[in-house]
């Protein structure tokens, strides 16, 4: 592959992932005063952006902390919340399966819902791309979304509680993930998923530890797979 190719490629990517930079910057100052107010300090702030770099999780593990939780149970909250890094990484690896180890491996700390969703839909709707191009593309998302993360959670840990509370940036977190998710609801299986999950995390609110995200999250997964099998035996049929 041409490195004019490869780098048209980045570009494409770093327009699709552009625009999500207006939610992902107000995210991590959330998560960057949430941070501090908990009683971690600069350092421990981005240690925990850096090496997680999973907002839902971070914000989770964090509330867990101050509440005391158990290690274990901030741990399993945690990895709940991410597992479905797990099915975004089998999702993209027919595509990106054959790219070096060394770019696998950067691909796999940078793999967020939003690099997730653009590189995933770029992917489905130009299935001939090469495997260079693909990877420039996801690389191409990544720039203006986890650097800028980055950045904002440091800004937001600085500022702390000297930032205006009035001014209300915690909306970035769920429109992040409406952002990203809404246009990825096209199967029964997907919407299956979707309002198990939200279903049975407003239901199960009242339990401590935010132990019904953990039975949502599972139990989402598995009305997903079930609904998935079911349309695949009416296919076959």
């Amino acid at each position: 592959m041409r490195k004019t190719d490869a780098r048209s490629a980045f570009w494409q990517g770093f327009r699709g992932g552009a625009p999500f930079v207006l939610v992902v910057a107000p995210f991590g100052m959330v998560f960057g005063m949430v941070g501090t107010e908990a009683g971690l300090n600069i350092a421990e702030v981005m240690g925990f952006t850096v090496l997680v770099i999973a907002g839902a999780a971070q914000l989770a593990a964090v509330q867990l902390m101050t509440e005391n939780a158990p290690t274990l149970v901030v741990l399993a909250t945690a990895l709940a919340v991410n597992l479905r890094m797990a099915m975004y990484s089998a999702s993209l690896a027919p595509h990106l399966g054959q790219a070096p180890l060394w770019k696998r491996a950067l691909m796999a700390y940078f793999l967020v819902d939003q690099s997730y969703g653009i590189s995933a839909l770029e992917f489905e709707n130009r299935p001939k791309l090469s495997v260079a191009a693909k990877t420039a593309f996801f690389f191409g998302t990544v720039a203006p979304i986890c650097f800028p993360w980055y950045l904002a959670t440091w800004a937001g840990a600085m500022l702390g509680s000297a930032f205006p509370s009035g001014l209300g940036i915690d909306f970035a977190v769920p429109i992040a993930f409406l952002a990203i998710v809404t246009p990825m609801l096209r199967t029964a299986a997907h919407v299956a998923a979707a309002l198990v999950s939200i279903l049975l995390a407003l239901a199960l609110a009242f339990l401590p530890y935010n132990a019904g995200l953990l039975i949502a999250a599972l139990a989402a997964m598995v009305a997903g797979a079930q609904v998935e099998t079911w349309m695949a035996r009416r296919r076959a049929a």
